[in-house]
Parts: structure tokens; C-alpha cells; sequence
């Protein structure tokens, strides 16, 4: 079991690497959930709508991957993407350590750690690198994070093209 589970890891990041989506999504389980600093918790729908989101509004993109560790119930693993913020236009490097709890072959748990003071530091710039370390700021990029999802899923549920459109 750990190996299969280190290989669901890795199919989940090449994925990611290839910014498909679908194959992400597919490495889920119907009731997963995710967290990390920039969008609180998803669950289900909203965890695999937030990668397609984000795969679709990638701008030079590129991902790596490493350290990937799993047993018979979970795994790790650290990544580290680089893309351009498109509020912005800033470049931003963000490092990832990531957890998972795996059931019957399917990620049910995802928790993404970064520093969200760097983050916001390489997205928003001066204003990132004062504030960034605050409850007000990490606030603001939840809010502005979530509601970028559900414009998203608006679009999408309308028949957009997979949320294109709602790109800010």
C-alpha cells in the first residue's frame, strides 16, 4: 500500500505539472477535503473546482516536486510553484509542504502549509511585506480567493469555457 499511495502522490503532481486538471481531480475522493492558508477548507467540489480554476488561469506556470512519502493511510510531500500573480504581474515562488490522509486508493485529506507572509510578500509586493503576516491581509486573500472560485463555478456551471471568462 505505501507505494501505491507515493504513486497516487506523484500522479496527482504530474498532473499538476502538466496543469490537467481532470487527472487531479480524479485522484480525489467525492468527499475530500483541503486546506491551505490562501483558501481556508473546500470540500468535495470546491477542492477539485479550486485546481481547475487555477490550472486554467496558470501563467508561466512550472511546478517540481519532491520528497514524496506515504504509508498505509498517508503521505507527504513537498512542491514548489512559480507563476506569474495576475493582480499583480508579479512573479511568485511559493515552497509547499504538503500532507494527505489516503482511503481505498484516493486522497480524502489535503493540507498545503506555506508561509503566507512570504507569499504575500512575492505577490502583493510592499504592501505584502508589511501586512502580510496579518489576520487582515490573510483575511482579504481568503475572501478574494473564494470569491474568484465561486465566479469561477458560476461560469462553469453556465457552460462557460471552464471558467475563462472569469478571469480578473
Amino acid at each position: 500500500m505505501p507505494t501505491e499511495n507515493a504513486q497516487l502522490i506523484t500522479r496527482f503532481y504530474e498532473a499538476f505539472q502538466r496543469l490537467d486538471a481532470e487527472e487531479m481531480a480524479r485522484c480525489y475522493a467525492p468527499d475530500v477535503r483541503f486546506s491551505d492558508p490562501a483558501f481556508g477548507e473546500l470540500n468535495g467540489e470546491d477542492a477539485r473546482d479550486m485546481w481547475r480554476m487555477l490550472t486554467t488561469r496558470a501563467r508561466s506556470f512550472s511546478l517540481t516536486f519532491s520528497d514524496v512519502h506515504a504509508d498505509a493511510s498517508s503521505g507527504s510531500a513537498n512542491w514548489v510553484a512559480s507563476y506569474l500573480f495576475p493582480q499583480t504581474g508579479r512573479t511568485v515562488v511559493n515552497r509547499i509542504h504538503a500532507s494527505f490522509v489516503i482511503r481505498d486508493g484516493l486522497i480524502v485529506e489535503h493540507q498545503d502549509h506555506f508561509d503566507m507572509w512570504r507569499w504575500a510578500t512575492q505577490a502583493l509586493g510592499f504592501k505584502g511585506m508589511l501586512l502580510g503576516w496579518t489576520p487582515l491581509l490573510k483575511n482579504a486573500v481568503r475572501k478574494q480567493a473564494r470569491s474568484g472560485l465561486r465566479q469561477f463555478q458560476t461560469v462553469r456551471a453556465s457552460g462557460g469555457q471552464h471558467g475563462v471568462e472569469a478571469r480578473s
